[in-house]
């Protein structure tokens, strides 16, 4: 499985230790490949370190799951751009995916799961691939 996860997905990874997005987190990294680009990485940087967040865990917390994220990540360079979908933020995550031939691009974003799939590539909610990883 080669998989982009969505900055919901993310966020949800870091804060909420047992949530689905934390089991698929954890579980995309052991039985698949978790795919990157600059732009989705920027985004999740830019989003975790909001002052909202602060009280639910630390900047240092944040620094270090997003440095063993990129770590463990494949990285991949975009060079098909995308201009779909009602959020122009959701392009970003449409191109990883394209460029990076994921087999899933896993949202809780509805506006995302609704182009599903997109591109032949199915977008699921973390639960319905929580079942495939397990």
């Amino acid at each position: 499985m080669r998989l982009v996860l969505d900055t919901n997905v993310i966020v949800s990874a870091l804060l909420l230790h047992n949530s689905p997005s934390r089991k698929v987190f954890d579980l995309a990294f052991e039985k698949g490949k978790v795919l990157v680009s600059l732009a989705a990485l920027a985004e999740a940087y830019e989003v975790l370190n909001r002052p909202k967040f602060r009280k639910y865990v630390s900047k240092e917390a944040t620094r270090l799951f997003l440095v063993g994220f990129v770590r463990k990540a494949e990285w991949v360079e975009v060079t098909e751009n995308i201009q779909v979908g009602q959020d122009p933020k959701d392009n970003k995550i449409l191109e990883l995916a394209v460029n990076g031939h994921a087999t899933h691009i896993v949202t809780g974003d509805r506006d995302l799961i609704s182009l599903s799939p997109f591109r032949g590539i199915p977008v699921v909610p973390p639960a319905v691939i929580l079942r495939e990883l397990e």
